[in-house]
């Protein structure tokens, strides 16, 4: 199996491309990891240490349906044929790509198949897909710092799902733990304090 990294590389920068891509132009490169590898894809934007306005909530809510049918046993993802159409620009998906190399290439010198039943078998990809959907949830939700951790999550998990890495996957699900636990505490503090602020208001009112 040729590597991801490799992939991306030939399909982005070596091939003639037009310069707008559909979600559905990937499908090519996936093969029998589609899950695993639309997972990795669609987490990486919002997974990168750099600004990626606007597409944590769609993605997110991407992540979450695909999640949804991990979690039933489906063997083939479905999407709305209007979102598999949806272009963007070469130029940004390529920056992405660019600065995710370096990081997929190191995973990838570490990952083999290991402990596959846990990426394989439906228990194993019911608990994967019941970590990716809560952390997908937490990627929709408009709030500053519920969006990096949680798709890191994602791309780990995803990335070991694509492999049939369970010991990679078993540490993306640590991560999806600590990241669930930080974006629980960043949700629950801007409630708690949106509550704090409208009972002031209602107090100088009044």
């Amino acid at each position: 199996m040729t590597k991801l990294s490799l992939e991306l590389q030939r399909f982005f920068f070596e091939e003639e491309r037009a310069s707008k891509i559909q979600l559905s132009d990937l499908l090519s490169l996936a093969g029998e990891r589609i899950f695993g590898f639309l997972l990795v894809i669609l987490s990486l934007p919002s997974a990168l240490p750099l600004p990626a306005p606007g597409y944590s909530t769609p993605f997110g809510i991407l992540i979450f349906l695909l999640a949804i049918q991990l979690i039933l046993g489906a063997k083939m993802p479905w999407l709305p044929e209007k979102i598999m159409q949806t272009s963007v620009k070469l130029e940004t998906v390529q920056k992405v790509i660019q600065a995710a190399l370096p990081a997929l290439e190191r995973i990838e010198r570490l990952s083999q198949p290991r402990i596959a039943y846990i990426c394989t078998s439906l228990p194993g990809r019911i608990i994967l897909g019941i970590a990716i959907a809560v952390m997908a949830l937490s990627m929709i939700i408009p709030l500053p710092g519920t969006n990096t951790l949680p798709a890191m999550g994602i791309f780990i998990t995803a990335f070991g799902l694509q492999e049939d890495d369970g010991f990679i996957s078993l540490i993306g699900l640590l991560f999806c733990l600590i990241a669930g636990f930080l974006s629980s505490s960043i949700i629950w503090a801007t409630i708690w304090g949106s509550l704090n602020l409208l009972d002031f208001m209602k107090s100088q009112l009044s």
